[in-house]
């Protein structure tokens, strides 16, 4: 017997299947792909792009949530003495911590909390309600939990030394600031983590993790940035103008 044609005929089926990578896979492919088609000279493009990112968030935060001149003065004392906690904590992770919290921490938050204006931002034309939504970091509810947090602590600790039977109680004034000053150790390493792990969940993990690195570099930054807000203060300028701001 002999075939017809339409025995004979072959059907092709296409499927196609899309895979959702995750962002910081999909971001690492983007860098990849972007190095492979523009040739030699871009095979740093990754970093390139962590760069960028971490840039950008350096300048919204700089532009967005420090225009007074005395909050840039406070951050830069905090920068040194966070400087001084970095070395510190190499040889006394307590010390260091109760350096880092007890001087660094309270006087960079209290520039946010006092003296940061919070009325609609006429530099770059957008309202505090917006700042506090778009804070890729600690917006000032969030500073308000996490400095309460900081507060409970060494109450805690007077209250129970051995916090219920989990570590062995300070025997004198000098083990209770030890012991203060590895609680709130770990209560900054579990906030930055936190704060990344947020940050995965709302937007994606690239953004997260170099939020971390920004803020781990801030103290070294801050130093630079801000140095000449002292001597702006002297001069009698409580908000700095920011005409790079307007420029940009």
């Amino acid at each position: 017997m002999r075939r017809s044609d339409a025995d004979s005929d072959t059907v092709t089926v296409t499927v196609t299947v899309t895979v959702t990578l995750p962002s910081w896979t999909a971001f690492m492919l983007r860098s990849r792909d972007t190095t492979a088609s523009s040739g030699p000279g871009t095979e740093g493009a990754p970093v390139k792009a962590l760069l960028q990112e971490l840039a950008t968030q350096r300048w919204d935060d700089h532009r967005y949530y420090h225009q007074s001149r005395i909050n840039q003065a406070l951050h830069f004392v905090s920068a040194l003495c966070f400087i001084a906690a970095y070395a510190l904590l190499l040889v006394d992770p307590a010390a260091a911590a109760l350096l880092a919290w007890g001087v660094s921490m309270t006087t960079r938050q209290a520039g946010h909390f006092f003296f940061e204006p919070r009325g609609y931002d006429r530099v770059n034309e957008v309202t505090d309600a917006y700042k506090e939504a778009v804070k890729v970091g600690y917006n000032i509810r969030r500073k308000v939990v996490l400095m309460g947090a900081w507060a409970v602590v060494p109450v805690l600790l007077w209250a129970s030394p051995s916090l219920a039977g989990t570590i062995e109680p300070a025997a004198g004034f000098a083990d209770y600031l030890h012991d203060v000053g590895i609680a709130w150790l770990t209560l900054g390493v579990a906030g930055v983590l936190l704060r990344v792990l947020q940050l995965w969940i709302e937007r994606d993990l690239a953004t997260g993790l170099v939020w971390a690195l920004k803020i781990v570099t801030d103290p070294f930054h801050d130093a630079m940035l801000y140095r000449g807000a002292l001597p702006a203060l002297l001069r009698g300028e409580l908000i700095d103008p920011m005409p790079h701001v307007r420029r940009h």
